[in-house]
């Protein structure tokens, strides 16, 4: 790319007369730099490194660093990553690649189902990961959960709207039987109120043809049930008691309005950061630290306990305490 289409697309301002007129690639990280390359400086102290391995230009904000080479087209911007994500834009229309803002349930049903990923590009949370995933990539469909950064590259994301044809046929808490495109799948690890999410992205597979498989669905990160029995230990295969770990406030909301329906004998507590505040729950247990949680959960009575934001390897801890006893 010549420089002078670069400082117009960045929205730079050259501070130097440099005999380079254009680069070869781009990158925002200095160990993958090569001669000919363009750097993004996301730390102006990487900089060094990158004219060391042989930079033609980098991209900077704040102070310039001084006795370095002349001949390199220094280029000032306001902000290192809104020009990055411009270039981003612009890449994006020549390859003419799409992207997709997806709800985290969303995204975990996708990397769950699907048996071949090479045609789309799971989106991380680090910007400058971003950067290289959409600008070095092969793919020409990129998905990602974090609305922020996905409003950033484009204002107006694509989002899964269509649900396929599909229907629940049986469900308890755990377990979900369903129908999907004729078939049932029986007794699948799923939450019953998770089946929209589900059907959103068969639909979304089935339009862009991507190939899966719905024998693959289990529990998500997002709503992890593990069974125990009075003192907190785990037990395999089911139980009377249960903790569920979820990271989200909506799975408690329609969990306990599923228990209200289905199971209106059974006992359910929450337990939460301090000041959470979760729809219809008046009075939930804080927690300030995972012991604090242990303790809650050793000293009161439940059928079913929603914990939000820990992991549920507190669960494993406990049953290591009880060993050493």
């Amino acid at each position: 790319m010549k420089i002078s289409d670069l400082i117009h697309i960045t929205g730079g301002e050259l501070d130097t007369e440099p005999q380079v007129q254009a680069v070869e690639s781009a990158t925002v990280f200095p160990s993958k730099v090569e001669p000919g390359d363009l750097f993004f400086a996301a730390r102006n102290e990487e900089i060094p490194t990158a004219v060391e391995r042989g930079v033609y230009a980098v991209i900077y904000e704040g102070e310039r660093p001084r006795n370095l080479d002349e001949e390199i087209a220094w280029i000032r911007v306001d902000s290192v990553k809104e020009a990055a994500f411009r270039l981003l834009r612009y890449v994006m229309l020549r390859k003419e690649a799409g992207l997709v803002l997806l709800r985290p349930h969303e995204e975990s049903f996708l990397r769950m189902i699907l048996t071949h990923k090479g045609g789309i590009g799971f989106l991380p949370r680090e910007w400058t990961k971003v950067f290289e995933m959409i600008l070095n990539g092969e793919q020409r469909l990129f998905v990602g959960s974090d609305r922020e950064l996905m409003t950033t590259i484009t204002p107006e994301p694509r989002t899964l709207e269509t649900e396929a044809e599909g229907q629940m046929i049986h469900d308890t808490l755990f377990r979900s039987t369903f129908k999907v495109h004729g078939f049932i799948y029986q007794q699948k690890e799923m939450a019953p109120f998770h089946l929209e999410h589900l059907l959103r992205v068969v639909a979304f597979c089935d339009r862009e043809e991507f190939p899966y498989s719905l024998d693959r669905v289990r529990y998500t990160r997002h709503f992890q049930p593990v069974f125990v029995d009075a003192s907190l230990q785990v037990q395999r295969g089911g139980g009377d008691r249960a903790v569920i770990f979820v990271d989200n406030l909506e799975d408690i909301v329609q969990a306990r309005e599923y228990i209200r329906r289905h199971a209106p004998w059974a006992r359910s507590v929450v337990l939460t950061p301090p000041k959470t505040k979760v729809e219809h729950v008046d009075r939930p247990f804080w927690f300030e630290t995972p012991e604090a949680a242990k303790e809650i959960l050793r000293t009161t009575h439940f059928t079913y306990a929603f914990v939000y934001s820990l992991d549920k390897e507190m669960l494993r801890e406990i049953r290591q305490e009880a060993t050493l006893f």
